[in-house]
Protein backbone atom coordinates (compact mmCIF):
# COMPACT_ATOMS: atom_id res chain seq x y z
CA UNK A 1 0.00 0.00 0.00
CA UNK A 2 1.43 3.28 -1.15
CA UNK A 3 0.58 5.97 0.83
CA UNK A 4 1.02 10.04 0.33
CA UNK A 5 -0.07 12.36 2.67
CA UNK A 6 -0.72 15.63 1.41
CA UNK A 7 -1.23 18.16 4.08
CA UNK A 8 0.67 21.29 5.96
CA UNK A 9 2.17 21.01 9.14
CA UNK A 10 0.40 23.12 11.34
CA UNK A 11 -3.05 22.08 10.03
CA UNK A 12 -4.33 19.91 13.33
CA UNK A 13 -6.57 17.76 10.76
CA UNK A 14 -3.58 16.45 9.27
CA UNK A 15 -1.43 16.09 12.44
CA UNK A 16 -4.81 13.56 13.35
CA UNK A 17 -4.13 11.55 10.47
CA UNK A 18 0.00 11.95 10.62
CA UNK A 19 -0.73 10.45 14.75
CA UNK A 20 -2.89 7.65 13.41
CA UNK A 21 -0.29 6.82 10.30
CA UNK A 22 2.45 6.91 12.90
CA UNK A 23 0.66 4.55 15.76
CA UNK A 24 -0.23 2.04 12.85
CA UNK A 25 3.10 2.26 11.87
CA UNK A 26 2.77 3.07 8.36
CA UNK A 27 4.80 4.57 6.22
CA UNK A 28 4.24 7.14 4.03
CA UNK A 29 5.15 9.91 2.08
CA UNK A 30 4.84 13.84 3.15
CA UNK A 31 3.91 15.62 0.48
CA UNK A 32 3.22 19.69 2.09
CA UNK A 33 0.69 21.97 0.35
CA UNK A 34 2.07 25.03 -0.73
CA UNK A 35 -1.34 26.14 -1.26
CA UNK A 36 -4.71 25.32 -0.92
CA UNK A 37 -6.32 27.62 -3.83
CA UNK A 38 -4.56 26.42 -6.51
CA UNK A 39 -5.89 24.32 -9.66
CA UNK A 40 -3.22 21.43 -9.18
CA UNK A 41 -4.05 20.70 -5.57
CA UNK A 42 -7.83 21.39 -6.50
CA UNK A 43 -7.12 18.31 -8.51
CA UNK A 44 -6.45 16.66 -6.11
CA UNK A 45 -9.07 17.76 -3.48
CA UNK A 46 -12.20 19.72 -4.74
CA UNK A 47 -12.82 20.95 -1.85
CA UNK A 48 -9.50 22.58 -1.21
CA UNK A 49 -9.11 21.08 2.41
CA UNK A 50 -6.26 18.90 4.08
CA UNK A 51 -5.62 16.45 4.70
CA UNK A 52 -5.87 14.46 1.24
CA UNK A 53 -4.21 10.96 1.68
CA UNK A 54 -3.69 9.07 -1.60
CA UNK A 55 -4.02 5.18 -1.22
CA UNK A 56 -2.28 3.60 -4.52
CA UNK A 57 -3.72 6.58 -6.45
CA UNK A 58 -7.09 6.66 -4.98
CA UNK A 59 -7.76 10.29 -3.11
CA UNK A 60 -9.58 9.73 0.69
CA UNK A 61 -10.35 13.40 2.41
CA UNK A 62 -11.64 14.33 5.85
CA UNK A 63 -9.74 13.08 8.83
CA UNK A 64 -12.32 11.31 10.30
CA UNK A 65 -12.94 9.05 7.30
CA UNK A 66 -8.98 8.80 6.92
CA UNK A 67 -8.93 7.29 10.04
CA UNK A 68 -12.08 5.04 9.39
CA UNK A 69 -10.15 3.71 6.31
CA UNK A 70 -7.05 3.01 8.12
CA UNK A 71 -9.21 1.03 10.98
CA UNK A 72 -10.64 -1.54 8.21
CA UNK A 73 -7.63 -1.82 6.35
CA UNK A 74 -4.87 -1.82 9.30
CA UNK A 75 -6.88 -3.12 12.44
CA UNK A 76 -4.27 -4.04 14.50
CA UNK A 77 -2.72 -1.80 16.16
CA UNK A 78 -6.15 -0.71 17.08
CA UNK A 79 -7.16 3.23 17.40
CA UNK A 80 -10.51 2.10 18.94
CA UNK A 81 -11.93 0.68 22.32
CA UNK A 82 -12.85 -2.71 22.03
CA UNK A 83 -15.98 -2.36 23.78
CA UNK A 84 -19.10 -1.20 21.63
CA UNK A 85 -20.13 1.32 24.00
CA UNK A 86 -16.95 2.90 24.58
CA UNK A 87 -16.31 2.54 20.61
CA UNK A 88 -19.33 4.82 19.99
CA UNK A 89 -18.09 7.10 22.77
CA UNK A 90 -14.74 7.01 21.86
CA UNK A 91 -16.64 8.47 18.09
CA UNK A 92 -18.89 10.44 19.22
CA UNK A 93 -15.80 12.32 21.47
CA UNK A 94 -13.34 12.62 18.31
CA UNK A 95 -16.34 13.64 16.12
CA UNK A 96 -17.61 16.94 19.25
CA UNK A 97 -13.92 18.25 18.36
CA UNK A 98 -13.21 17.71 14.47
CA UNK A 99 -16.87 18.37 13.30
CA UNK A 100 -18.32 20.56 15.63
CA UNK A 101 -15.32 22.63 17.49
CA UNK A 102 -12.84 22.55 14.61
CA UNK A 103 -15.55 23.30 12.13
CA UNK A 104 -16.65 26.54 13.95
CA UNK A 105 -13.00 27.94 14.45
CA UNK A 106 -10.55 27.16 11.39
CA UNK A 107 -9.19 29.88 9.46
CA UNK A 108 -11.89 29.67 6.67
CA UNK A 109 -14.56 30.70 9.01
CA UNK A 110 -12.40 33.48 11.33
CA UNK A 111 -11.46 35.24 8.26
CA UNK A 112 -15.15 35.75 8.19
CA UNK A 113 -15.47 37.33 11.34
CA UNK A 114 -14.33 40.97 12.21
CA UNK A 115 -10.49 40.86 13.24
CA UNK A 116 -11.72 42.41 17.02
CA UNK A 117 -14.02 39.43 17.36
CA UNK A 118 -11.79 36.40 16.17
CA UNK A 119 -10.48 35.58 19.55
CA UNK A 120 -13.75 35.83 21.90
CA UNK A 121 -15.29 33.75 19.23
CA UNK A 122 -12.10 31.06 19.08
CA UNK A 123 -12.30 30.71 23.11
CA UNK A 124 -15.86 30.66 23.71
CA UNK A 125 -16.04 27.74 21.07
CA UNK A 126 -12.69 26.14 22.64
CA UNK A 127 -14.29 26.43 26.27
CA UNK A 128 -17.72 25.35 25.43
CA UNK A 129 -16.52 22.06 23.30
CA UNK A 130 -13.61 21.81 26.39
CA UNK A 131 -15.96 21.82 29.34
CA UNK A 132 -18.23 19.15 28.12
CA UNK A 133 -15.67 17.03 26.72
CA UNK A 134 -13.85 17.20 30.63
CA UNK A 135 -17.29 16.60 32.44
CA UNK A 136 -17.63 13.87 29.77
CA UNK A 137 -14.69 12.10 31.37
CA UNK A 138 -15.11 12.92 35.00
CA UNK A 139 -18.53 12.25 34.90
CA UNK A 140 -17.14 8.26 33.36
CA UNK A 141 -17.26 5.26 35.68
CA UNK A 142 -14.91 3.18 33.64
CA UNK A 143 -11.46 5.42 34.27
CA UNK A 144 -8.97 4.82 31.65
CA UNK A 145 -5.12 6.07 30.98
CA UNK A 146 -6.25 7.84 27.99
CA UNK A 147 -9.51 9.23 26.90
CA UNK A 148 -11.71 6.05 26.88
CA UNK A 149 -9.12 3.41 26.82
CA UNK A 150 -6.04 1.99 28.32
CA UNK A 151 -4.27 2.85 24.97
CA UNK A 152 -4.70 5.76 22.16
CA UNK A 153 -8.11 6.22 20.73
CA UNK A 154 -9.43 8.36 18.07
CA UNK A 155 -10.51 10.42 20.96
CA UNK A 156 -7.24 11.25 21.72
CA UNK A 157 -6.01 11.62 18.05
CA UNK A 158 -8.62 14.38 17.93
CA UNK A 159 -7.53 15.99 21.28
CA UNK A 160 -4.00 16.47 21.00
CA UNK A 161 -3.97 18.80 18.21
CA UNK A 162 -6.98 20.51 19.23
CA UNK A 163 -5.52 21.31 22.78
CA UNK A 164 -1.95 22.55 20.84
CA UNK A 165 -4.40 24.91 18.96
CA UNK A 166 -6.00 26.13 21.89
CA UNK A 167 -2.56 27.05 23.66
CA UNK A 168 -1.32 28.70 20.34
CA UNK A 169 -4.25 31.06 20.47
CA UNK A 170 -3.61 31.84 24.30
CA UNK A 171 -6.92 29.78 25.73
CA UNK A 172 -6.58 29.24 29.59
CA UNK A 173 -6.81 25.34 30.02
CA UNK A 174 -6.72 25.10 33.65
CA UNK A 175 -10.58 24.28 33.87
CA UNK A 176 -9.62 21.47 32.29
CA UNK A 177 -6.93 18.81 34.55
CA UNK A 178 -8.17 15.57 32.92
CA UNK A 179 -8.03 16.97 29.13
CA UNK A 180 -4.34 17.96 30.30
CA UNK A 181 -3.40 14.89 31.37
CA UNK A 182 -4.34 12.62 28.50
CA UNK A 183 -2.75 15.47 26.58
CA UNK A 184 0.61 15.05 28.78
CA UNK A 185 0.51 11.17 28.45
CA UNK A 186 -0.02 11.55 24.79
CA UNK A 187 2.33 13.62 24.03
CA UNK A 188 5.04 11.55 25.45
CA UNK A 189 4.46 8.82 23.03
CA UNK A 190 6.44 8.91 19.93
CA UNK A 191 3.76 7.95 17.50
CA UNK A 192 2.41 11.95 18.60
CA UNK A 193 5.94 13.44 19.17
CA UNK A 194 6.53 12.36 15.58
CA UNK A 195 3.71 14.11 14.12
CA UNK A 196 4.12 17.48 15.77
CA UNK A 197 4.07 20.24 13.57
CA UNK A 198 7.49 21.08 14.50
CA UNK A 199 8.74 17.78 13.29
CA UNK A 200 7.54 18.56 10.16
CA UNK A 201 9.63 19.49 6.68
CA UNK A 202 7.48 23.02 5.86
CA UNK A 203 7.26 23.60 9.46
CA UNK A 204 7.16 27.71 10.08
CA UNK A 205 7.58 29.47 13.84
Amino acid sequence: MKLRLHTQAQNSAGERVRIALNLKQLGYEYIPIPALDTPEYRDINPQGLMPSLEVDGAVLTQSLAIMAYLEETVPTPTILPIDPVSRAQANAFALAICAELHALTVKRVRKRLPQSETQAWYEHWTQDTFAALENTLQQSTAKSLFCLADYPTVADIALVPQMENARRFGCDLTAYPTLRAIDARCQALAPFAAARPERQADYKP
